[in-house]
């Protein structure tokens, strides 16, 4: 399994150097809030082997994702674009496992004064964008089958795995739906013989064919993120 962050991995090598001993590796538990609305971002988290959702609340308290963070991604934006807390957004992780972790001013400082650092983080930002655009159209307008399959595929991306510990009620918090529309859309995904379901935990067995199943959401989101963050795994 890799275990680099995206973002971490694009920075130049003498870069990644400079702000090395102002990062630490933390393990985080499933269920963790990270972030909720309206607090102050103290720190930011580079994801490595961990999946976070980033949730909006109703009023009447449906929750609904408005994206998803893990290894290509941070935890903490707001942190270099302004301001210094969360909008109606809550972080909280889904998939255990381990992050990079920052204090914000440090990067805040490393963001002001670090040009190669900046243009990947400005970079980021753009692709963060386009992956919420980008789920604001395939909400309206595709079925709860390829985006669910879709959801699978983005998941397996950042976690570098093709299986899944995500519970059905996870998954249809994050798809804004029903728990027994996920139950009922897993079941023609498993008899399509792409996935297979157990108890919290979801294995991608075609790829190809889940990818076929997906809208075409998939691969525009993950040829802006390829587009704007090449970059090539480091030894450190």
């Amino acid at each position: 399994m890799a275990t680099e962050n995206t973002l971490l991995a694009a920075l130049p090598r003498d870069v990644y150097k400079q702000i090395e001993n102002k990062m630490h590796e933390v393990e985080l538990s499933s269920g963790e809030v990270l972030n909720r609305p309206g607090e102050t971002i103290e720190e930011v988290y580079f994801p490595l082997t961990c999946l976070i959702s980033v949730t909006v609340t109703m009023i009447d308290g449906s929750t609904v994702e408005a994206g998803v963070v893990g290894s290509r991604e941070m935890v903490g934006i707001n942190a270099f674009m302004g301001g210094s807390e969360t909008t109606q957004t809550e972080y909280i992780v889904q998939v255990p496992g381990n992050a990079v972790k920052m204090k914000a001013h440090l990067l805040l400082d490393e963001f002001d004064t670090n040009k190669p650092l900046r243009d990947v983080m400005l970079k980021y930002t753009q692709a963060y964008i386009a992956q919420i655009s980008q789920n604001v159209a395939c909400n309206r307008t595709h079925t709860i089958e390829k985006r669910m399959a879709r959801w699978l595929l983005e998941s397996s991306d950042r976690l570098y795995s093709d299986e899944l510990i995500l519970s059905h009620e996870f998954l249809s918090h994050m798809l804004g739906v029903r728990r027994s529309s996920v139950t009922e859309t897993a079941h023609i995904l498993e008899k399509k013989g792409l996935i297979k379901c157990s108890r919290k935990k979801i294995q991608i067995v075609d790829r190809q064919g889940l990818q076929e199943a997906s809208c075409e959401c998939y691969e525009v989101i993950k040829k802006e993120y390829d587009r704007l963050l090449k970059f090539k795994l480091k030894s450190r």
